[in-house]
């Protein structure tokens, strides 16, 4: 199979990371729940892992790193634990519905919600972010990357527009992590939420959150935490506080090793190497008649997704015949991104995502283009 879904999950995985996997499977006990030797090199592995993601994003504290089972869940604790009724929060049209659902949700309970058009091509205009501030704004909730179009948010600008009207700014980089340098100090991110099993390589039910120092959230879960056994109410202070229960270290003993991978093959090597593909294949098919490609192209810097369409096909068809054919994966439908879908137009009709990994080769992409080519003529 030609796997090109990478930005549903990442495939395949470098080795390192099944074989830390089945190491931690046949070594670990329960971190942080015991002083011999099993408890104790899963708490040291689950640390370690804890000061990756800090170096990463440039965290200063990795006990700032909390464990979730992906970006969803960091989401839902970061919306749900920080916001009261009355606050208001800004958020785009480019947002996943893990962003989206969890502030219909507070918005039934009095949080007003401002969400930032899209033109056709899938693009914010910064003025209108700032002109819908007011006094009672708590917050601008953005993705990094769009998971449609590939189009990325300028996060360095939104950072400063946060910092200018002292507004938390949290940040969904489920697209960008592992691929693209984010800084959380230089770009004024406060709250960051991440998954593990996309480009940071890591394992399924893994993933994180970020906080600066200043911050608290009330948890979405309490319960065992291995300190504090008899009190009443769940640990204040990270990462118990957000980390309810055991703890998937075997997952997190495999995105250690993802992350590593990153570091030994290095982030921008990772990334000149996913665009030079994109960009093979978006020059391949963009003349193509009947093809229409969604998103600006119009910058060199952006994810490496191309969304697209043939005539009027539901793009489920096209991307079962992709399958069915010539054994290409690929992600059709609304990718959980309505407001995205409405801004392109494709609400009815969905699209057709490729999305491009590391380990994709030139002749995969020589392969993709000939298929869209053949589906285009017939």
């Amino acid at each position: 199979m030609i796997y090109f879904d990478n930005a549903a999950t990442s495939f395949p995985k470098p080795p390192e990371v099944a074989r830390s996997v089945f190491e931690a499977i046949n070594s670990f006990g329960n971190p942080s729940r015991g002083s011999y030797n099993l408890s104790l090199d899963a708490a040291r592995k689950v640390y370690a892992a804890r000061e990756k993601i800090a170096m990463l994003f440039n965290l200063k504290d990795p006990l700032n790193v909390a464990f979730t089972s992906n970006a969803t869940e960091s989401l839902n604790i970061a919306i749900k634990g920080s916001f009261k009724p009355e606050d208001h929060i800004i958020t785009t049209a480019m947002e996943h519905n893990s962003v989206l659902r969890p502030l219909y949700e507070l918005k039934e309970k009095g949080v007003q919600v401002s969400i930032i058009k899209c033109n056709k091509r899938g693009l914010l205009n910064y003025t209108h972010v700032e002109n819908e501030i007011k006094q009672h704004t708590k917050a601008i909730i953005c993705t990094h990357g769009s998971n449609l179009t590939g189009n990325l948010i300028d996060i360095e600008k939104i950072g400063e527009i946060c910092k200018v009207h002292n507004l938390l700014f949290i940040l969904d980089a489920s697209q960008t992590a592992g691929v693209f340098p984010i800084d959380m100090e230089r770009h004024n991110i406060d709250i960051l939420c991440f998954t593990g099993h996309k480009s940071l390589y890591g394992p399924q039910g893994t993933g994180g959150i970020c906080l600066k120092n200043h911050l608290s959230i009330n948890p979405l879960k309490t319960g065992g935490s291995g300190s504090f056994s008899f009190a009443e109410h769940h640990p204040c202070a990270m990462p118990d506080a957000l980390e309810a229960g055991t703890i998937n270290a075997h997952g997190i003993a495999g995105l250690l090793s993802g992350i590593q991978f990153i570091e030994n093959t290095g982030i921008d090597t990772i990334l000149s190497h996913e665009l030079k593909l994109m960009w093979q294949f978006y020059n391949g098919v963009k003349n193509l008649p009947k093809v229409k490609i969604y998103g600006d192209f119009s910058t060199t810097l952006r994810a490496p997704i191309v969304s697209l369409n043939i005539a009027d096909y539901d793009s489920k068809d096209i991307s079962q015949e992709l399958a069915d054919s010539y054994d290409i994966a690929t992600r059709a439908g609304a990718h959980c991104a309505p407001l995205m879908h409405k801004a392109l137009g494709t609400e009815k009709q969905g699209a057709v995502r490729f999305s491009f990994s590391y380990f994709n080769t030139a002749l995969e992409i020589k392969t993709a283009i000939k298929a869209i080519k053949n589906l285009a003529d017939s």
